[in-house]
């Protein structure tokens, strides 16, 4: 504990800067609490014990709640014994409480814990008093609830105050050392109280502490991986949460990029976020094409598309060099390398890249991680609306051992593939095999491929494709007579036949 004295006491000298000294009073009414709960809000006003008469609290610069009162014997003369030889420091902590543990009490304890946190006491004692606590094994779950609420009020007032990385890592570390271990990630909890008190700047700075002094000197925090992965993979999904899924990105590849190992889950945390900004792009640009259709704004001229598609580059070109790091880093794991290749399939999924999300198809098979049936469907219908056919038939084979309402489900992605692409020719060769298949198409699709084909109409073949198309649909009772209409310019004659 000598390495933690320096530290609290700058602590405490930073307490002090706020209020003044606060004296220790006896009052043998006084009663303790049923349950001492640490408010975080420090009531600069309240500085000493005072009895309240009526009231069923005792400020101490942190509230004191009583949930039933009256129960517990009141405060002993060995409570203010153990403070004042605790506060006097001739004697190691230790020894003082040995002495005197028979005669404090649990929430003579808890009262004491939250006295030395107080602002002006020497902030040190907390943790000598709770680490000699976790040797008597006499921290239950409240004790720790209480010790957590301390640990979080000076977490924020060392953030409050900007005070550097290195200083709340020396704080975690030391905490650590007492025995302090919640169950959950204390190095989570401080860059959760960083980004609600909007500091995330100082966040980054944070976690780039956290990694420098992992790499460099081995240090590390008793449960520091949590539920995210670590601290910079926390911090990252924080961003992500947020909205804001480029900071996510560019924070793992920076860090990475200093010389920085980012934890393996950080990878796949900043792919998701480019997932989520090229979707993000995505809606944003089919929303732009729908007020372009409005007129109720101008098309998006050259210059534009080329900015939109370097963007769209450039997130992909992130996300296929943060799989690579991912893959060197992760090779045994196949979780990881079947996680990673998913992503690169979402990601090529919204880039509209239909060759290459075929071929993380494979990829994730190859890695153990069968995809969705929906996903195949999505990819043919990308291939489809590119005209990649060499891709689409490839997909097409799982088709023959599929029942017939799961058939129809994926012929219909592939028939608005066609569709999508202005394919017309081709969706109406699929319209066709279904109904041979004896699947019935949704209307919708039956008259996107009619109305696609009357467009179209060019060139005689053109003329048989419709016509063909149309008596097909009606010998399968799925429309009624058809007339067609065809105007011959050259002879300024109308034809009108009944199908």
């Amino acid at each position: 504990m000598a390495y933690a004295r320096s530290f609290f006491a700058s602590l405490t000298h930073l307490h002090q800067t706020l209020s003044p000294p606060i004296s220790l009073r006896r009052h043998h009414s006084l009663k303790p609490t049923s349950r001492i709960t640490c408010n975080l809000k420090f009531n600069h006003a309240a500085g000493k014990f005072r009895e309240l008469g009526s009231s069923r609290s005792v400020e101490l610069d942190q509230f004191i709640t009583s949930e039933e009162e009256g129960q517990a014997d009141e405060i002993g003369d060995g409570f203010f014994e153990a403070v004042e030889e605790l506060e006097r420091m001739t004697r190691e902590p230790s020894d003082i409480l040995e002495e005197m543990n028979h005669r404090l009490s649990s929430r003579e304890l808890q009262l004491m814990l939250v006295y030395f946190a107080q602002e002006g006491r020497d902030s040190w004692c907390a943790l000598e008093v709770f680490e000699w606590l976790k040797k008597e094994n006499r921290v239950d779950e409240e004790m720790m609830e209480l010790m957590v609420s301390i640990m979080c009020g000076w977490v924020k007032k060392l953030i409050d105050e900007d005070c550097g990385a290195g200083e709340v890592f020396e704080l975690l570390i030391n905490m650590d050392c007492v025995g302090l271990r919640p169950g959950f990630s204390m190095m989570e909890k401080v860059i959760a109280l960083y980004c609600e008190m909007g500091k995330k700047e100082s966040a980054v700075l944070f976690v780039k502490e956290v990694l420098r002094r992992r790499d460099g000197f081995g240090y590390s925090v008793v449960g520091s991986e949590g539920r995210k992965g670590g601290p910079s993979g926390y911090l990252a999904w924080k961003m992500m949460v947020d909205g804001d899924y480029k900071k996510a990105v560019d924070l793992v590849v920076d860090l990475r990029l200093s010389g920085l190992k980012p934890e393996a889950y950080s990878y796949l945390i900043a792919m998701t976020a480019i997932v989520k900004e090229l979707n993000s792009l995505g809606k944003t640009l089919r929303e732009l094409k729908r007020y372009t259709r409005a007129d109720l704004v101008a098309e998006i001229d050259d210059h534009d598309r080329l900015l939109i598609e370097k963007y769209q580059s450039e997130l992909i070109s992130q996300g296929l060099e943060l799989a690579a790091w991912a893959f060197q880093e992760n090779q045994e794991k196949e979780s990881i390398v079947g996680a990673v290749h998913e992503r690169l399939l979402a990601m090529y999924i919204c880039a509209g890249r239909g060759p290459e999300a075929e071929k993380q198809l494979w990829e994730m098979k190859f890695a153990g991680r069968e995809p969705e049936t929906d996903l195949h469907d999505i990819v043919m219908a990308i291939c489809a609306s590119q005209k990649e056919m060499n891709a689409v038939s490839r997909l097409l084979t799982r088709v023959e051992f599929m029942g017939s309402e799961r058939k129809k489900k994926t012929l219909s992605w592939l028939l608005r593939g066609y569709v999508k692409g202005g394919h017309f020719e081709e969706a109406s060769e699929t319209l066709v095999s279904m109904i041979d298949s004896g699947l019935c198409p949704e209307y919708i699709d039956r008259v996107a491929v009619i109305q696609g084909m009357t467009r179209k109409i060019q060139r005689p073949r053109d003329v048989e494709a419709y016509m063909g198309l149309c008596k097909k649909l009606f010998d399968a009772g799925l429309v009624g007579p058809c007339l067609v209409y065809m105007y011959m310019e050259k002879y300024k004659m109308w034809i009108v036949k009944m199908m």
